[in-house]
């Protein structure tokens, strides 16, 4: 209000500190956990562009695709992650040409994108991926309603550092419509891993970043896990599910039930 007139602002420290995390060996990212909990600080004080843009992929930078750590599966599986948590994480999405389909090398305006790449299994593999992300994001509100605004966002644990996991709320306008985000920033299958959810019931897993039908592994959990009423991250419910490696889930949360848990729920 009585500024110039824009309505958004790139979101630059996100961008810088996501994809210096991106480029470290997972081995490391338990010492590097900050940077990627840091962002939530501030999301809130701007209406953020979370931005992959030109300017990260020209002048010797490199492609989106070549600054992933690890050899070539985990690349894929880095680029796939870093993609799925972008959608999940408050704000909102710019990606840059070749990006949807991990183009090797960087941009050059002198010559077209490597569309060949779409005929290798991997690549299109990213490609079905950000289409899905793309659907997914349009439909359900809690990936767009309010991205800029606290009452969008609701972390479950920040603090899991020795497992490099993040796993957080995102919310619809009315607060009833929720997801479940649980990111795995290690190439490392966690079992039994336990989170505290919100409600009581079916957790379906709509969307997993490791799906043989996007070039990952096919680790999940059989399309969703029940709840059961074991106390955890300070929720009366809390589920117990199987994390791909370098892999992000998406649980739809369950409707409310009755009044009685809208009361639960908002205490």
């Amino acid at each position: 209000l009585g500024g110039l007139g824009f309505g958004m602002k790139w979101n630059m420290g996100w961008m810088h500190d996501t994809l210096h995390y991106f480029s470290s060996d997972p081995v490391y990212r338990k010492y590097m956990h900050n940077e990627l909990t840091f962002s939530i600080w501030y999301a809130f004080f701007e209406n953020f562009v979370l931005a992959l843009s030109h300017d990260e992929v020209v002048h010797g930078k490199g492609s989106l695709m070549g600054k992933m750590a690890g050899d070539d599966w985990q690349k894929f599986a880095n680029l796939r992650l870093l993609l799925s948590y972008m959608y999940a994480h408050p704000g909102k999405k710019l990606l840059f040409m070749g990006m949807e389909f991990g183009q090797w090398s960087e941009w050059d305006h002198d010559r077209s994108l490597d569309w060949h790449l779409l005929q290798y299994p991997q690549h299109q593999g990213v490609h079905k991926l950000v289409g899905v992300l793309n659907h997914l994001y349009k439909s359900i509100g809690a990936m767009h309603e309010v991205d800029f605004d606290q009452a969008g966002f609701q972390w479950l644990d920040l603090h899991d550092v020795s497992n490099s996991v993040l796993s957080f709320l995102r919310k619809d306008r009315s607060g009833e419509g929720q997801v479940v985000v649980v990111c795995n920033f290690t190439p490392v299958v966690r079992h039994n891993y336990r989170l505290g959810v919100p409600r009581q019931g079916f957790y379906r897993e709509m969307f997993n970043s490791d799906s043989k039908d996007y070039g990952g592994s096919g680790q999940g959990n059989m399309g969703g896990v029940e709840s059961r009423p074991v106390p955890f991250h300070g929720l009366e419910q809390s589920i117990s599910m199987s994390l791909p490696p370098l892999g992000a889930i998406f649980f739809e949360v369950p409707a409310v039930i009755n009044k009685a848990d809208v009361k639960s729920e908002a205490s």
